[in-house]
């Protein structure tokens, strides 16, 4: 390709930004949170699906249980809306990945073990 034509389509030649060197303390916390808020979905979702069969057997209706579960589907969505924000994309991986840990963690987390607290 023409050189001049290749400015004129992409604009001038700007050099890859280097790559980032993960840290293994972010690494292994940001991998910590998001063992325990899948260890909490896992169990508040279990527990409402359980909630939710129950109530289907005894034939009664369950529309006040499904809501809560929709929550999870739109927490994700919340998630991925933050992630693909510039800022955060421009972060390094293992950054990014902590910063969302710890942004889903704590609402799930309270949520099961005031579950467990009820339940147990």
């Amino acid at each position: 390709m023409n050189p001049s034509t290749q400015a004129a389509l992409y604009g001038p030649w700007r050099p890859a930004r280097p790559a980032r060197r993960e840290r293994p303390a972010v690494v292994a916390l940001a991998g910590l949170l998001w063992a325990v808020t899948a260890l909490s979905v896992a169990w508040t979702g279990g527990l409402a699906c359980v909630a939710l069969l129950w109530t289907a057997a005894a034939g009664e209706p369950a529309v006040g249980l499904v809501a809560p579960l929709l929550l999870i589907p739109a927490g994700a969505a919340g998630i991925t809306a933050l992630a693909r924000a510039p800022r955060v994309r421009d972060l390094a991986a293992s950054t990014r990945m902590l910063l969302l840990g710890a942004v889903a963690c704590p609402v799930p987390t309270a949520l099961a073990v005031w579950l467990w607290a009820v339940t147990g």
